[in-house]
């Protein structure tokens, strides 16, 4: 797979393990990254149709942070939850049980759906001493900038669950419509980092368990945001977001950061909803310096 050469030289020298722990029933694996004494500890929460891969960019730019990195139940190599509904109050749950067993005390870092799960579990309970959202959801998917999108997803997605089971699963990794998902959301102009994006999505974006958990994942992603959990939330708070966003526009990211009782926004220039591969050293140098 092409990577460009900075994130692979960094991701090269960066240590990395897997493991797995069962919570709540289900077998999760997760990657720890960096050393093992380092003074912070990160909890990464990856977004929609995504796995621990899509926030690696970002990794390579934490030098001396260690990380943990779930795939979320039924995505990746994490196996579904058994007799669940992928819900969000599963999400937030599983989340929260995770960070006690896997990372007490770290600082959760949420992108995209991951910023409503993260923010959903540490308004629930969730103990960490900061919260980070990256590319937060911070208002209704369907009132976005490309909402007649998002209508059209949720058409895409009903219509492959009436469907036979293999013909669904067929449709929703159709390799053609994954392309045109990530050539949306890609904003660079530069050639080999588009590449690099599409390859990420062809490799990842079908690592689901089955349609089913995908179909509750994603009602749980345009179902909810950011704006319901804030207020609740009263450790620091770091919004990193991106100023061309097509799904939560950069003023009503300003707006989210009212509702916080404490919290900061880093705004990204020239990039939308792809910080973690466009843009992830911004990104690692506005973590690090929130966390420092």
């Amino acid at each position: 797979m092409l990577i460009p050469a900075a994130y692979a030289e960094r991701l090269a020298a960066t240590p990395v393990s897997r493991h797995t722990v069962e919570v709540d029933g289900g077998n999760a694996a997760y990657w720890v990254y960096g050393p093992d004494d380092a003074d912070t500890t990160l909890l990464l929460v990856h977004g929609f149709r995504g796995d621990h891969h899509g926030l690696e960019p970002v990794v390579a730019y934490l030098p001396g942070i260690r990380v943990v990195s779930p795939d979320l139940p039924g995505f990746g190599e994490s196996g579904p939850l058994p007799d669940a509904v992928h819900d969000l109050d599963v999400y937030a749950r599983w989340l929260t049980r995770f960070a006690t067993r896997v990372a007490p005390g770290a600082v959760v870092v949420g992108h995209s759906f991951g910023s409503i799960v993260a923010a959903a579990a540490v308004a629930g309970g969730l103990v960490t001493p900061r919260l980070v959202l990256v590319n937060p959801i911070g208002a209704p998917a369907l009132e976005g900038p490309r909402g007649i999108l998002t209508r059209l997803a949720v058409a895409y997605y009903r219509a492959a669950a009436s469907l036979p089971r293999r013909a669904g699963e067929s449709l929703l990794r159709n390799p053609l419509i994954v392309r045109a998902m990530s050539a949306s959301m890609a904003k660079t102009r530069d050639p080999q980092l588009r590449r690099f994006v599409h390859a990420q999505h062809d490799a990842y974006f079908s690592g689901f368990a089955d349609r089913d958990v995908l179909l509750d994942a994603f009602m749980a992603s345009v179902s909810h945001d950011v704006r319901e959990f804030a207020p609740r939330i009263g450790v620091p708070v770091l919004l990193v977001a991106a100023q061309r966003d097509d799904i939560t526009p950069i003023e009503a990211e300003r707006t989210l950061r009212t509702l916080f009782p404490d919290a900061e926004l880093v705004e990204i220039a020239d990039v939308g909803h792809l910080i973690h591969y466009e843009t992830p050293r911004q990104a690692a140098e506005a973590i690090a310096r929130f966390v420092a």
